[in-house]
């Protein structure tokens, strides 16, 4: 049956009764507005014959519900199967396992934020911008990076060149010649080995003379001019030793150095460790001059002491720096850790000033209160104990 132009199609539809082997004719119903198929297709013709059915029964085949009736799943059974049917595994490609875990890993948080754009290092130190976060976290890498080091156990050994020195004999290098030539016996065995280790209660002589370690001795010097501060030199006139030779045993020697023409205090000991936290400029060890000069200092080049002077050596600054007496403005202190060599005089000629008396008033806590010129005296145990605790 052909339909008008425009004449809309019916979805539910009827089929005829037919002959059989007949093709089947579809009606549609009349009255039906709905178009597309439903999910249910009716087909209705006669009996399957009996032989068919016998047939059936045989090979166990269920019989139909009904003859030439044939009814369709709906899509919700459907969707049940398929939920039922074994899932494929999904195997990960080695590829996208290394693109997550190394490529894409997303770095942990191993710095302190604070309410501003910094960060905070694990030793205290404050980095800004994202280059300071990224700094944090390469060098906390670095440090796991490197293998740790183990300290060297404390096992009441002591190298023969330290024992030697710590006797006062000689200085290490020292040592190390008169081993290497057999001079040195350790409890009557030659040693000429380079860093053999003996104990605190071997016996260690040099050419046949018992050598013991010494005790620690400190001596404080207000040194005049005229003498160089050297423990020997043959071409000059006087030294700082001259003056301390009657202090003690004990081979003692001057902690840091003074000018020729330099007065002011000066200090001696036996004692390696402190001398080297005394000098190196790493614990900015705080010492103040008396400066007398050939003219009025300005105040601007106070200033600029302060600001810092760029000399031949580098960049120096002083810590403080005032006139000494309002009255007098040719009189400075000035305060000052570096320990260049006559950094004092340089900085004021550098500004055009001639020095024409230095005295060094002030040293690592130390001063020379009831210490007249060109005398010495021993430190008492609290300075000692002051000096060993302010240089740790």
């Amino acid at each position: 049956m052909k339909r008008e132009r425009g004449q809309e199609r019916n979805s539910k539809r009827t089929v005829e009764k037919r002959s059989p082997g007949s093709r089947p004719r579809i009606k549609k119903e009349e009255g039906s507005g709905t178009t597309g198929r439903s999910n249910k297709v009716i087909r209705t013709g006669t009996a399957y014959p009996e032989e068919v059915v016998k047939a059936r029964k045989k090979i166990d085949i269920p019989p139909l519900t009904s003859p030439g009736k044939r009814i369709g799943k709906s899509r919700p059974e459907a969707s049940k199967k398929l939920d039922t049917a074994p899932k494929r595994v999904f195997k990960e490609r080695t590829s996208d396992i290394f693109r997550r875990n190394v490529i894409n890993k997303p770095v942990a948080k191993r710095f302190e934020e604070t309410e501003t754009d910094s960060f905070v290092s694990p030793k205290g130190k404050v980095l800004r911008g994202k280059l300071g976060k990224r700094n944090v976290i390469e060098s906390l890498d670095r440090e796991k990076r490197k293998p740790l080091s183990k300290a060297p156990k404390n096992d009441g050994t002591i190298r023969l060149n330290r024992f030697i020195a710590n006797s006062g004999m000689c200085s290490r290098r020292e040592a190390d010649t008169y081993i290497a030539t057999g001079c040195v016996t350790v409890n009557g065995e030659i040693v000429s080995e380079m860093g053999h280790k003996v104990q605190t209660g071997d016996s260690v002589s040099f050419n046949g003379k018992l050598l013991s370690i010494e005790k620690k001795v400190y001596v404080l010097l207000n040194k005049p001019k005229g003498f160089v501060t050297t423990v020997e030199d043959p071409h000059a006139d006087k030294t700082v030793m001259d003056l301390v030779q009657n202090a003690c045993y004990e081979r003692i020697y001057p902690v840091g150095r003074l000018d020729k023409s330099t007065t002011g205090l000066l200090l001696f000991t036996n004692d390696g460790d402190l001398t080297k936290r005394l000098t190196h400029p790493k614990y900015n060890r705080k010492k103040i001059y008396h400066v007398h000069l050939d003219q009025k200092v300005t105040k601007s080049h106070l200033d600029e002491i302060i600001n810092g002077v760029t000399l031949e050596d580098g960049f120096v600054a002083a810590d403080s720096v005032s006139y000494a007496d309002e009255e007098d403005k040719k009189q400075v202190g000035i305060e000052i850790h570096s320990g260049k060599n006559k950094i004092v005089r340089r900085i004021f000629e550098h500004l055009g000033y001639k020095v024409v008396k230095l005295d060094r008033v002030y040293f690592c806590g130390l001063t020379k209160k009831n210490l007249p010129r060109g005398k010495w005296r021993f430190l008492t145990q609290d300075e000692v104990n002051m000096l060993k605790m302010s240089s740790n």
